[in-house]
């Protein structure tokens, strides 16, 4: 009966051990595909629509795709920013919409060139961005109410001083006067140029951002600290980090980012177009919440908010490419955004 029993404890022990190398087995599995879901549904939808459509994989298609999303990520990698500190930036599509308009009226009405029209756009966006932080840390104004007054503030600004008229050469300003000034040509390559007749300006500018604000998010001190200070803001004033100056550094970082996306469509439209910026907050913080998604890391990070913003382009031009109405393009962004976040957080509790 002894022998017997030793049998039996024997392959109860086996059994235990062959359920938990298929439990860990399969956690591992679930922590890989949380990880990977949206590079795998990307590659889905990529190889679909090139399928479907075979001039969807045309290089020159994926990179009108990449120029598209350019502005979007760079403007998302702004809201990545001040989520990373506990905020949120509901002005930047208001500051890139008024940098376009700034960028035309200093060419058009005040003569400007490229060389003075940029520093002045990027001075415009840091200067909104410590407006904003000046409201939030100096004034406690919840960062929400802040930037959403600061919103309405810049939309209306930007129409006063063309009485609402967009701006193009010879326009009538409301003293009577007729502007006489044009775009530089040499500021129009901005958004117009490609290198080598292939990669756009704006995504090379696109990953240049990303890359800068990857390696100061991630691999510096400053940069750790703005993930410290959302985490726990508290604890981060007890390490003897100022909580005030990283949340100032946040909203100027997204402010400027703004104003460079402005810059960057002023320069391809060549017009200061009234409705210009119209889509850009939504897509913005959409591309920044997938972002969440990616690596299943489940915090804002600059890699995955130009992924979410890359997925959500290569969506539309597939879609649009196939004939999908263009009124269903709205959904189709919200489906995505709920599911890339369901895998997120769906799988990644079931992971662990």
């Amino acid at each position: 009966m002894t022998g017997f029993n030793q049998k039996t404890d024997l392959l109860s022990s086996d059994s235990d051990d062959a359920r938990a190398q298929k439990g860990s087995f399969a956690r591992r599995l679930s922590r890989a595909t949380q990880k990977g879901a949206i590079f795998i549904l990307l590659t889905v939808l990529i190889v679909g629509f090139a399928i479907a459509q075979p001039a969807f994989i045309n290089v020159l298609n994926l990179m009108s795709i990449l120029q598209a999303v350019s502005v979007v990520a760079i403007l998302g990698a702004g809201v990545t920013i001040t989520l990373a500190v506990g905020g949120f930036d509901l002005s930047i599509g208001a500051v890139a919409a008024s940098s376009v308009m700034m960028a035309s009226y200093s060419m058009i009405v005040w003569g400007f060139g490229v060389y003075a029209t940029l520093p002045i756009v990027l001075a415009f966006g840091a200067t909104v961005g410590i407006a904003n932080a000046l409201l939030i840390v100096k004034l406690r104004v919840p960062d929400l109410l802040a930037t959403l007054a600061m919103m309405f503030l810049l939309t209306g600004l930007q129409l006063i001083p063309t009485a609402g008229r967009s701006i193009s050469s010879g326009l009538i300003l409301p003293n009577g006067m007729t502007s006489t000034g044009t775009y530089d040509p040499h500021f129009l390559l901005i958004g117009r140029y490609s290198l080598y007749g292939i990669v756009p300006i704006p995504v090379i500018i696109m990953i240049i951002a990303a890359i800068v604000l990857f390696v100061f998010t991630e691999n510096t001190r400053v940069g750790r600290l703005l993930f410290a200070a959302g985490g726990n803001e508290l604890a981060t004033r007890l390490a003897g980090a100022s909580t005030a100056r990283l949340k100032t550094i946040a909203y100027v970082i997204s402010g400027t980012l703004a104003s460079l996306g402005g810059i960057i469509i002023a320069a391809r439209v060549g017009r200061g177009d009234v409705s210009s910026g119209g889509s850009l907050l939504m897509d913005s913080v959409a591309a920044a919440l997938i972002g969440f998604a990616v690596l299943g890391l489940r915090r804002p990070n600059v890699f995955g908010t130009v992924i979410g913003a890359i997925f959500v382009g290569v969506l539309l031009n597939g879609l649009t490419m196939l004939n999908i109405p263009y009124y269903t393009q709205d959904f189709v962004k919200g489906a995505v955004l709920v599911g890339a976040l369901a895998l997120t957080y769906g799988l990644g509790r079931s992971a662990y």
